[in-house]
């Protein structure tokens, strides 16, 4: 298990929270990988897509053996296994799991781009990621901490 990897949680339908935390304990049981943290799960509003019910988001770190590939099917058969529909862009959704990052790599192909192309520009993936990893970077892109303070999207709430 020599590389850390990144995920963002998110659900907003069907108990988003016991989505969230049953999701956490699945990453926990993946091969070859240890849950090593988890962030406070939090509120956020929606953005973009229809109408829809507010979401609760976290981060996770895991140590893994597993490649990024393999690592991303893994996430993709969890949520399968938490009913996830892809619909339409921004829809509402049971589970969705999102590889941040993986080590300080760089991917960019038809199936997987690392960093993720959007985490630094939502505040949902970054207060999170902070929470757990004060000192986090985005390669190319540089200290989650300054990226975040200049993020413009609307304050996140702590789920009690």
């Amino acid at each position: 298990m020599n590389h850390t990897a990144w995920v963002g949680l998110g659900s907003n339908l069907d108990g988003p929270g016991a989505q969230v935390r049953t999701a956490l304990d699945e990453l926990a049981a993946l091969p070859e990988t240890r849950l090593e943290a988890a962030s406070p799960l939090f509120f956020s509003a929606p953005q973009g897509g229809p109408p829809q019910p507010v979401y609760v988001n976290a981060v996770a770190r895991l140590r893994t053996a597993l490649s990024p590939g393999a690592l991303l099917e893994a996430l993709l058969a969890i949520e399968a296994r938490h009913g996830r529909r892809r619909t339409e862009r921004n829809a509402p959704r049971t589970l969705d799991l999102d590889l941040l990052l993986y080590d300080a790599e760089r991917i960019d192909t038809p199936a997987l781009t690392l960093p993720h192309p959007r985490m630094h520009v939502r505040r949902f993936v970054l207060e999170p990621l902070l929470a757990i990893d004060p000192e986090a970077e985005i390669p190319g892109l540089g200290p989650v901490a300054r990226i975040a303070a200049a993020c413009e999207d609307p304050p996140l709430t702590r789920v009690a």
